[in-house]
């Protein structure tokens, strides 16, 4: 849950709900623990994993099925361009490096992990959950010093004060930070006792994610202000850590970033690939999308989403790119929490 969202979305939230973005993150969580609690009914309810894909194809709704996959895997390309756009924004900056550089470290870091997934992959949960507690601490870390050294002028320090209204719209266009718990669906039949374990790992994940998220909005938004928040949202996080902390703080804030981006990256190629492939399977994409190489892995599929989704995190907008993801899954979720 805690993946690259939160390094992508900070300064633009606080651009559109100023000193309510801690609101904007409440009501987001809000609607992403009532999609999680239907998510993990509707897995249970069929035993089965895949998503809402799977659960309308159940309830014999084949085309609005096949058409909220196209919508889905949508979401995911712009997904993963926003954490690429996002890697390349944290590695640029803390190197000081120019805006060419930094579309070419998306460009990199995109290739390199498609690359890596056409030739399959191993078990890595011990390292993501590494990865998790590191980037855990660094977060939570900072949004604490924050706290200590709270003081709530600087929520509106250099821009106009918005209305509570405006938290409202700030919550859809920052949903992209809320959507990972709908990966645990997929991995309905890895589990161990399934209809126990999922409701109790996704609704929990989404509480805990809440107070992250509104902790670190405040923390770190007191020690740099608003107003630069926003002037360089792509990396607000890193300046909010260099404030407190200095250069070691940056580098922290660099390397949590880093692997948080990449390993959302690596997630999401991971399993949209393999959704095209079961969706291509089951005759609601183009066969070839089900074409597999030799380490059988649905290359075709794999290559697509990896080049889409480069070239939007070169060329695109972090805030158009953010708002997109968010609006295309806000979308999706109402459809799964009216089937549920």
């Amino acid at each position: 849950m805690v993946g690259g969202g939160i390094f992508s979305v900070l300064g633009l939230i606080i651009q559109t709900a100023g000193q309510w973005a801690w609101l904007s993150f409440v009501i987001a969580g809000v609607i992403g623990f009532i999609s999680a609690y239907s998510y993990s009914k509707l897995a249970t309810k069929f035993e089965e994993g895949g998503g809402a894909f799977t659960y309308l194809r159940a309830m014999d709704q084949d085309g609005p099925a096949g058409s909220l996959a196209w919508i889905l895997i949508i979401g995911y390309v712009l997904s993963l361009s926003v954490y690429g756009f996002t890697f390349g924004h944290y590695i640029s900056h803390a190197v000081s490096w120019g805006p060419w550089a930094t579309r070419l470290i998306s460009l990199a870091v995109v290739t390199i992990l498609t690359l890596i997934n056409l030739k399959g992959t191993q078990d890595s949960s011990g390292i993501e959950i590494f990865i998790v507690w590191g980037k855990l601490i660094v977060l939570v870390g900072l949004a604490i010093f924050g706290l200590f050294h709270w003081d709530a002028t600087k929520l509106v320090e250099g821009i106009e004060p918005k209305s509570i209204g405006n938290s409202i719209s700030g919550a859809a266009t920052i949903f992209i930070a809320y959507q990972g718990f709908q990966l645990l669906s997929y991995d309905y039949s890895d589990m161990k006792n399934p209809k126990r374990t999922l409701p109790m790992a996704t609704l929990t994940a989404v509480l805990a994610v809440i107070v992250i998220y509104v902790i670190v909005t405040l923390g770190a938004t007191t020690l740099v202000g608003a107003e630069t928040m926003i002037q360089q949202k792509e990396v607000a996080l890193s300046l909010a850590a260099k404030a407190a902390f200095g250069k070691t703080g940056l580098i922290l804030m660099t390397i949590a970033a880093a692997f948080s981006t990449a390993s959302a990256i690596n997630a999401t190629l991971f399993s949209t690939s393999r959704l095209m492939d079961d969706i291509a399977i089951k005759k609601s994409l183009p066969e070839t999308f089900a074409k597999e190489n030799k380490n059988k892995i649905p290359y075709v599929g794999l290559l697509t989403i990896g080049i889409f989704s480069t070239l939007l995190a070169m060329f695109g907008s972090l805030s158009a790119l953010v708002s997109a993801t968010s609006l295309i899954f806000l979308f999706a979720f109402g459809v799964v929490n009216f089937v549920a």
